[in-house]
């Protein structure tokens, strides 16, 4: 069974750093675009970056300088570096990938999501 697993995240003061990390695991060929996405309550889920199989990297206005994207294609492990958090980005960050599984077509898989608290 293929899945993306997050963890890194938690409760930190504001102007404090966190790095999320997502794992895939299971029996896959490739991985394309890796993805970042936040949904904090009562609002829409945003994406807040991405990294593509190629290395091009695009994030969201509002974390632009203080989050960075990388990614590990031996460890199929993406992370998300974030530095000066802000209250506002508090929320529900997901994982998701574009996958390849062998004889199959390109899916998009989600992971479950971890919390990222923000406040003194």
């Amino acid at each position: 069974q293929v899945q993306l697993v997050e963890s890194g995240g938690g409760l930190v003061q504001p102007g404090g750093s966190l790095r999320l990390s997502c794992a895939a695991s299971g029996n896959i060929v490739r991985i394309e675009s890796m993805r970042w996405y936040r949904q904090a309550p009562e609002k829409q889920r945003e994406m807040v970056a991405s990294i593509s199989s190629r290395g091009i990297i695009n994030y969201v206005e509002s974390v632009k300088g203080r989050f960075t994207i990388t990614r590990d294609n031996a460890k199929k492990t993406v992370y998300l570096q974030m530095n000066s958090l802000k209250p506002e980005d508090t929320s529900v960050y997901y994982c998701n990938a574009d996958i390849r599984q062998p004889q199959s077509p390109l899916y998009e898989l989600w992971g479950q999501g971890t919390q990222v608290t923000v406040s003194s």
